[in-house]
């Protein structure tokens, strides 16, 4: 891997790249799970090196289920990545966090359905602990980022993460409310799993742009409501990615986090049983484990 200390963006809807990026340059990365959303975009920010990927590629071509989670995640560990801040489009499941207000996530339902949800598949078992499936250091650093920029920042709060590519149904919005969640969207699963089974620091800034279907005022969930809300949240989360970055990147306690070590003690099949196809295929996401 290029730089151990590499911090990743992925842009949601809203965030098709990275202003205010020197010696940017983007960048075809092949991977052995298909192809990324798009190429990658290096540069700098702040004097520190980033790479950023458009989760739903330039133009907003990709559905949420017709992305390649795996291939994102193991493009952006080959290339060196070791933090992610992954930006994303929510709902809004409570009065208390209106359009415009930033949520960092830390925990997650996931009712997605029909997407490959791990690296490990037959011939390599893996059982990757996810009590705590975002970056606690990472969310720190995200928010003391937020303060500085005088965002309005939530730490922490439930995703719960459905399929789509429709909205939800109200019956289902205010079942999801009864179960605790804050906020829904369509993109942060699995791509949260994949991102700690390739051992990366992960940080999910989600951006509300609505009230989902619950509030007796905002039945109707349209596209013109959302892009409206993201158009004037997309200055403010360049901003906030600006500053967040180059913060993760000087990160002294980085090296030592728990998220680098998530497969420790995780991959179940011994050496001799391990399929050599999937070995190949994982020797980026688990090199530290499984050697070259």
């Amino acid at each position: 891997m290029s730089d151990p200390g590499l911090t990743g963006i992925i842009g949601g809807s809203g965030l098709y790249g990275m202003e205010g990026l020197t010696q940017a340059r983007w960048e075809k990365v092949s991977s052995p799970f298909g192809e990324p959303s798009d190429e990658l975009l290096f540069g700098e920010l702040g004097g520190r090196p980033v790479v950023f990927l458009p989760r739903h590629g330039r133009g907003h071509r990709l559905p949420p289920g017709a992305i390649n989670y795996r291939a994102n995640i193991d493009a952006l560990k080959r290339v060196g990545v070791s933090s992610l801040i992954s930006v994303s489009a929510v709902g809004s499941l409570r009065i208390s966090l209106p359009p415009g207000v930033f949520v960092l996530v830390d925990q997650y339902i996931d009712r997605t359905q029909s997407r490959p949800r791990s690296f490990f598949e037959t011939g390599c078992v893996a059982h990757v602990s996810l009590a705590h499936p975002t970056c606690d250091r990472l969310n720190k650093l995200v928010y003391d980022a937020a303060a500085s920029a005088g965002l309005t920042m939530v730490m922490g709060g439930t995703y719960l993460a459905m399929e789509g590519p429709q909205f939800s149904c109200r019956a289902e919005s205010l079942m999801y409310q009864q179960w605790g969640c804050d906020v829904i969207g369509m993109t942060s699963m699995p791509e949260a799993r994949l991102a700690r089974e390739a051992e990366i620091c992960y940080a999910n800034v989600a951006m509300v742009t609505d009230y989902d279907c619950w509030h007796p005022r905002h039945e109707q969930v349209s596209v013109a409501q959302i892009v409206e809300t993201l158009q004037a949240n997309a200055a403010k989360a360049q901003h906030l990615v600006g500053l967040a970055a180059p913060a993760c990147a000087a990160d002294p306690q980085a090296s030592a986090c728990s998220c680098r070590f998530a497969l420790d003690h995780a991959v179940i099949t011994p050496p001799e049983s391990r399929d050599p196809a999937l070995m190949g295929r994982l020797d980026a996401v688990a090199a530290r484990i499984i050697g070259p």
